[in-house]
């Protein structure tokens, strides 16, 4: 096995961004020998767009990442269960003993067979897209017109009461898909989606996704992550005329307060959010076409959370959620087709709220989901506004009594100014593959005959991640890959020495 040169100790590693792309790619490279690695993160916290908060009591609120995608091969849970992380009796709680409660406009509770029948038909339909099954006909469509078609061709869709259920379940969707409607998602392209094994919940235990966050800043030096420090331009491909001295670094990265690093390698892991608004000012030179093209092609949504705690349960003990379902919602073709041009959905941006479901730990409080346009309309509004329409919600559609609100607290990620987003997404007529390899490719392009240095610039990311996009495993290998890039580098150096 091969070993770092001295060089290969000595290098200067800059990553930008301390999310779980970032921190993995540190941990890895400090970990292989490296004894340069400075973190720069922008926030005055670290972990991204993995925010695990206690505004309620002790236990904890995740107001970011919230699931564990998948258990086979996934590097996550593999680390969260040998450290004693995972909360066996929360996953047992949801997976068993507990169901959601499907309530429709107007008060009257859905039966639970027909919520069954078209609950399983929709994985049915959708597992055919995500296993590349879909027929020749089908492949050139949204997500949500393949569904249309697919759902009307079968005896359910004469029953108005399914057609709704099939229309959260689409609208359900978009929480997944980070979109504002399924008819923005390519249908053929989520094949390359590689889907773990396993059950898929939040099975993290009390310490949920911070304990894992720790766990990778552990095997960091406390003065190689800096926080409040945004990047304001990555200089790359300097000359020694440039820096004014012999140049031994290519890349300068300068930082908002004026603080600059020189730096041999640098990892940029912010979101692609942020890429879609700064990546044509952020980079000097200019970043390539391909990458540029990249960065705008590929889809990146907004996915907020509603928190409410209540004074006191009003749930049944065996309600995992209290979902909505529309006479006709926002996720309706025809409607979204209406207005996706005109103003109008923001007189009922609540439409996107899918439901309320249970939060483990907290018996006294529920958490909406909002996705999309109306999620970041959602933002724009004050919290007691977003307090009073959730609770008409709960009371127009369940007839329940609801109680006081204590507390309520609410996710504005499309407006964090460090993430702007969620996560990402392959449009429709998008070749997901080919754009995520564009956006994850180094800086300076490889070149036989080049004299440039290499390795310059790397990118990491879920967004860069061809198999797991959209989940935090996806960005923790992300930057293990970039990390493993530069190993491999020195480590080729080494054997030729």
């Amino acid at each position: 096995m091969s070993s770092l040169s001295h060089r290969g100790r000595e290098a200067r590693i800059v990553i930008v961004g301390a999310g779980f792309a970032g921190l993995s790619a540190a941990e890895t490279l400090v970990k292989a020998g490296f004894q340069n690695v400075q973190v720069l993160e922008a926030m005055g916290r670290l972990g991204g767009r993995a925010y695990t908060m206690r505004p309620f009591s002790e236990n904890i609120i995740e107001l970011g990442a919230n699931w564990i995608h998948g258990q086979k091969g996934n590097p996550l849970f593999q680390l969260a269960q040998e450290h004693g992380l995972l909360s066996e009796e929360d996953s047992a709680r949801k997976s068993v003993s507990s169901r959601n409660y499907f309530f429709k406009e107007g008060g009257k509770q859905l039966a639970t067979v027909d919520v069954d029948k078209m609950c399983s038909l929709f994985d049915k339909l959708t597992a055919k897209a995500f296993d590349s099954e879909l027929e020749k006909r089908h492949r050139p469509l949204s997500l949500g017109d393949y569904l249309d078609r697919a759902f009307a061709e079968t005896r359910l869709a004469a029953s108005e009461d399914r057609r709704r259920i099939f229309e959260w379940c689409k609208r359900n969707e978009c929480t997944d898909e980070a979109c504002s409607s399924l008819y923005e998602v390519s249908a053929s392209q989520i094949s390359e989606y590689t889907d773990l094994k396993g059950e898929f919940f939040n099975c993290l235990g009390p310490g949920g996704y911070q304990a894992l966050l720790d766990l990778l800043l552990k095997s960091l030096p406390p003065e190689a992550v800096l926080k409040n420090q945004a990047v304001e331009t990555v200089q790359w491909d300097l000359k020694a005329e440039e820096q004014g001295q012999e140049q031994r670094c290519p890349v300068r990265v300068v930082c908002e307060n004026g603080e600059s690093y020189e730096a041999d390698h640098v990892i940029v892991t912010v979101s692609l959010g942020v890429l879609k608004e700064r990546a044509r000012t952020m980079f000097t030179p200019a970043l390539p076409k391909s990458k540029l093209c990249a960065v705008e092609r590929l889809g990146f949504g907004t996915v907020d959370k509603i928190y409410l705690q209540f004074s006191e349960r009003f749930w049944p003990e065996d309600c995992a959620g209290i979902q909505l379902v529309w006479n006709q919602g926002p996720e309706d073709k025809d409607v979204y087709s209406c207005d996706c041009e005109g103003e109008s959905w923001k007189d009922t941006w609540f439409k996107k709220i899918c439901g309320f479901d249970t939060v483990a730990r907290h018996p006294t409080v529920l958490c909406g989901w909002i996705t999309g346009r109306e999620a970041l309309y959602m933002e724009s509004l004050r919290d007691s506004e977003v307090r009073d329409v959730c609770v008409r919600l709960l009371e127009s559609f369940t007839g329940w009594a609801v109680p006081e609100v204590c507390q309520v607290l609410v996710s504005r990620w499309g407006h964090d100014p460090f993430v702007s987003g969620a996560y990402s997404f392959i449009p429709k007529n998008v070749n997901g593959v080919q754009e995520q390899k564009a956006l994850s490719a180094p800086l300076p392009p490889r070149s036989k005959h080049s004299t440039r240095k290499p390795l310059q610039v790397l990118f990491a990311g879920e967004a860069t991640h061809v198999n797991f996009y959209t989940t935090t495993h996806g960005a923790y290998l992300s930057g293990v890959r970039e990390a493993q890039r530069l190993i491999s580098h020195y480590a080729h150096k080494t054997q030729n020495s």
